[in-house]
């Protein structure tokens, strides 16, 4: 029943997908003895003006009632790992518990069953893929 550090593969990933993000990002990971779900914390340093509360929030909601509601989600509620057992998007974003230093300096959250969450993800891909 131990808290174990580990690295993260999904930083390093990341800059070879997107290559503007390569060595921009970095993260650790912590993995936790629970039955299911993950959450991700990132903190963004944002350029020029950067972005109000309001701005995120808001174009993070759009985003979960329109093109990507099939896999991201939007919570003002209070979240804990149970609560999103068995949800099939790939990440659910925390308002309640995001940190909003300034415009510039924010701490985002989002939760996410890194199982189920996942498989769902492959049988999308399979179904790209073969057409269906």
């Amino acid at each position: 029943n131990n808290i174990i550090p580990a690295s993260l593969g999904a930083a390093i990933a990341i800059g070879k997908v997107i290559p503007e993000l390569a060595g921009k990002l970095t993260g650790m990971a912590f993995r936790v003895p629970t039955i299911d779900g993950s959450v991700v914390d990132i903190t963004l340093n944002l350029a020029g003006d950067g972005a109000s509360k309001e701005d995120l929030e808001k174009l993070f909601k759009e985003a979960a009632d329109g093109k990507y509601k099939e896999v991201f989600g939007f919570e003002t509620s209070p979240l804990v790992s149970t609560d999103i057992i068995g949800d099939s998007r790939s990440s659910i974003f925390d308002a309640g518990a995001s940190i909003y230093l300034n415009k510039n300096f924010v701490k985002l959250i989002s939760w996410y069953d890194n199982e189920w969450g996942y498989s769902n993800r492959v049988i999308d891909l399979v179904c790209f893929m073969t057409g269906v």
